[in-house]
């Protein structure tokens, strides 16, 4: 970051936009701040009503589109019900996109082109890669320095097809070249499909829906599922018991949420070098 900032002159800037007072909205975009603060990225957060007029949202979209001195623009999800999620991300100029779900990014992901990759599939694709994934049909673990590719030839079974992450990181499995299967909602027999797979990812916040039984011993278990029971959080996945037969598992909380903020930041700065080269071209 410091390179950064001594070539350009200007830490990268990051601005959030929240629309309403959701508790968990609000501490997520302060610890993205946060982070943003220890890695030298200047943050700005602009908190609106939950009654905010539509109009004026996007007003302040269009006003973040032209400053040059913004180099991502995160608008934090949930929205309130007059402001559309697809009309903010169609609004959304798509090279400060850093969740990477506007039309032209999602568009690129999908053709395999240079864009700005979703902040979660992203971050769920660096996990997988730290834990290691044994060559085809074995265990995740041993035996794999210098491995070039970890993912390339696995099954990997991702439960949940959002547009923020089961078809993002469905598309991101597939151009490290694991065969993938996406499950959902209406998939018959989803033992059947899980069971299969060396990389399951549950992403459908269903609590605790991939059971022991559902897991092919050894396999890596990502769970991006977040569910409030009782006043605590819980995962997709049934972490303890889950646990004796996976390779390597994610927990919730405490697993995809802190690398979706590394990759927020890490989006950040590929945008800020993306503008400030192409001013510079």
């Amino acid at each position: 970051m410091s390179e950064f900032t001594e070539r350009h002159g200007i830490a990268p800037c990051l601005a959030a936009v929240l629309a309403g007072d959701d508790p968990a909205s609000h501490a997520y975009v302060a610890s993205k701040a946060k982070a943003a603060g220890r890695v030298g990225i200047r943050s700005e957060t602009f908190a609106l009503p939950a009654d905010v007029p539509a109009a004026e949202y996007f007003d302040l979209i269009d006003t973040l589109n032209r400053r040059a001195d913004v180099h991502g623009i995160l608008p934090q999800l949930p929205l309130p019900p007059q402001i559309a999620a697809d009309a903010v991300f169609a609004r959304l100029n798509p090279e400060k996109d850093v969740d990477g779900l506007t039309p032209v990014n999602m568009g690129r992901l999908a053709l395999g082109r240079p864009g700005i990759v979703p902040c979660t599939p992203l971050g769920i694709i660096a996990l997988i890669d730290s834990a290691g994934v044994s060559p085809a049909g074995g265990p995740p673990g041993g035996g794999l320095a210098g491995h070039h590719d970890l993912i390339a030839g696995r099954e990997a079974v991702v439960v949940g097809r959002s547009n923020i992450v089961g078809k993002p990181v469905a598309l991101l499995l597939l151009a490290r070249h694991a065969t993938v299967t996406i499950c959902h909602s209406r998939t018959p027999d989803l033992a059947a499909q899980t069971r299969r797979a060396d990389i399951l990812v549950a992403a459908v916040g269903h609590p605790h829906l991939i059971r022991a039984a559902m897991v092919k011993p050894g396999a890596v278990v990502i769970d991006v599922g977040l569910t409030r029971v009782d006043g605590k959080i819980a995962g997709d996945v049934d972490f303890d018991a889950v646990r004796e037969v996976a390779g390597a598992i994610t927990p919730m909380p405490g697993g995809t949420g802190p690398m979706t903020i590394a990759m927020v930041l890490e989006n950040t700065l590929t945008a800020a070098r993306r503008q400030l080269e192409h001013d510079e071209a």
